[in-house]
C-alpha cells in the first residue's frame, strides 16, 4: 500500500472513530426528549417515593426487607438516607453494594433528585 493510500485510510478511519465516539453517548436531556432534569426542592411523596417504588420495591418494599432495608415506610427510607447507604448504593460508591442489584444504575437525573432530597434533610414531605 502506498504512503498516500495509507494516509487516506488512517484519516478516514480516524474520522469514522471520531463520529462514532462523539455520538455514542447522548446527554440525558436529549434522551428525555429535550426535557431538563429539575432536581431542586425534591419532595419525598411526589418525587422520591415514585423512584424507589419503580427501582427498589422489588427487593426493599411490599413487605420485603433485603439486608434489613425496607422502603415501605418513610422511617425505613429515612434511616438509610441518614446513614449514607442510600446515596452510596445508588451512586455505586466504593464500599457500598451497587443498587439496584443486577440492574442498570439509576439515571443521573434520578440520582440527583435523591441526593438533593437527602442533602435537604430527607424530609417527610
Amino acid at each position: 500500500m502506498s504512503m498516500k493510500k495509507l494516509l487516506c485510510f488512517v484519516m478516514a478511519l480516524s474520522g469514522c472513530l471520531f463520529i462514532a465516539f462523539s455520538c455514542s453517548k447522548k446527554n440525558e436531556d436529549e434522551l428525555n426528549g429535550g426535557a431538563t432534569c429539575d432536581s431542586a426542592n425534591m419532595k419525598f411523596t411526589a418525587n422520591i417515593k415514585p423512584i424507589l417504588q419503580s427501582f427498589c420495591f422489588s427487593c426493599h418494599g411490599n413487605g420485603l426487607s433485603q439486608n434489613g432495608i425496607n422502603f415501605d415506610t418513610y422511617a425505613g427510607v429515612k434511616a438509610v438516607a441518614d446513614n449514607g447507604k442510600l446515596v452510596g448504593a445508588i451512586t455505586h460508591a466504593a464500599g457500598f453494594s451497587p443498587m439496584p442489584q443486577n440492574a442498570s444504575k439509576l439515571s443521573d437525573c434520578n440520582i440527583n433528585k435523591i441526593k438533593d432530597w437527602v442533602n435537604s434533610g430527607a424530609l417527610n414531605n
